[in-house]
């Protein structure tokens, strides 16, 4: 079985390839990348490396060519990334690929989510191709705190405005596992799994953990959102991004990636990540 990961030189993707060299051959294993000189590694390797962007209908049906099972790995584009996943399917479809699984967003489907509605779309898309799908509705990484780290050292304070608000998050190491798990195993067609870590933490649990990493006292301070906004703006973000990271922040307030589901433990056979042993790195 030929398996082909998008953006594989990626964050995600690159620790997916990982666990798959693992076990598969590097001879099944195709990795599409925009840079195939950052992928220079895996060809070294016996990966074969193919290039095209989400934007190039051409090239992602060259690429895709003689692939069974692809893992779409969402866009990193907000905005813009329905279109891009449209042109990756439809280039799957026509290249004869039999499978896709797909990074989605937490119960992508029924959510506040602020980045909901874009996998919302990919989703109906795939399930209007007529191949086979598995959703792996990725919950957050730990590894999005670790800004955090630098920043609380030297004021001992962390900013939010999630309020009293949960996140069952995991290390991206365990949603790449979990990837390569679905990729490579029997029984996954047609299912949605809901994937996160096995416990729920708070910005006051956060900021223990930051604590612990950074050996002094952090405390959370929670602000309203606006207030939020305005103090990323006075630290240099730009006014979209500050809202957006606001915006999340109010997700998490509201629960939208609070609840604990036991399925990420289970596809990778043990406990997932704690926050804190991530964020010490």
């Amino acid at each position: 079985m030929t398996i082909a990961i998008t953006g594989a030189t990626g964050a995600l993707g690159s620790l997916v390839l990982e666990s798959l060299l693992r076990t598969e051959r590097p001879a099944d294993l195709v990795a599409v990348v925009r840079d195939p000189a950052k992928a220079s590694g895996l060809a070294e390797r016996g990966v074969a490396v193919r290039t095209a962007t989400y934007d190039d209908p051409e090239a992602l049906r060259a690429a895709l060519a003689g692939v069974e099972t692809l893992l779409l790995i969402s866009g990193s584009e907000v905005g813009r990334r329905v279109r891009q996943h449209a042109n990756v399917i439809e280039a799957a479809t026509q290249a004869g690929v039999r499978r896709i699984v797909y990074t989605s967003a937490p119960k992508a489907t029924d959510t506040p989510l602020v980045l909901a509605p874009e996998h919302k779309a990919t989703e109906e898309l795939l399930a209007a191709s007529g191949l086979a799908v598995t959703i792996l509705r990725n919950n957050w990484y730990n590894e999005n705190y670790l800004p955090q780290v630098d920043a609380v050292r030297h004021t001992g304070i962390l900013l939010g405005a999630a309020g009293d608000g949960r996140v069952a998050s995991a290390a991206r190491r365990d949603f790449a596992e979990a990837a390569a798990a679905v990729l490579t195993g029997d029984g996954h067609e047609g299912r949605i799994y809901e994937l996160t870590g096995d416990t729920a933490w708070t910005y006051d649990d956060l900021a223990g953990a930051l604590s612990e990493v950074v050996g002094r006292d952090v405390v959370y301070k929670p602000v309203s959102a606006a207030e939020l906004v305005t103090a990323l703006l006075d630290a240099g973000l730009d006014e979209g991004s500050a809202r957006f990271v606001a915006a999340l922040d109010e997700n998490i307030a509201d629960g939208a990636l609070g609840d604990v589901d036991p399925t990420l433990g289970r596809l990778i056979g043990r406990p997932t990540t704690p926050l804190v042993e991530t964020l010490r790195g």
